[in-house]
């Protein structure tokens, strides 16, 4: 299973890709489809405030301590 490693954010800090432990850059909502179908691990989905699908990492709460991709 692959890991998340990295984030990407844009001017207004919010996360818009991940890099995977395997090396793959891929978008967020990319992301969200391969935590659905298990191919990332480590990470949850949750339904936020304005009922849309967000990322939450299972162990610690956001991706703060990410570095980023570039």
């Amino acid at each position: 299973m692959e890991k998340i490693v990295a984030v990407e954010r844009n001017y207004m800090g919010d996360i818009i890709s991940f890099k995977t432990s395997n090396g793959r850059v891929i978008s967020y909502r990319k992301a969200l489809l391969d935590i659905e179908t298990g191919i990332i691990d480590g990470v949850e989905i949750m339904e936020n405030e304005r009922e849309q699908e967000d990322l939450a990492y299972s162990i610690i709460d956001n991706f703060d301590n990410y570095p980023p991709i570039f």
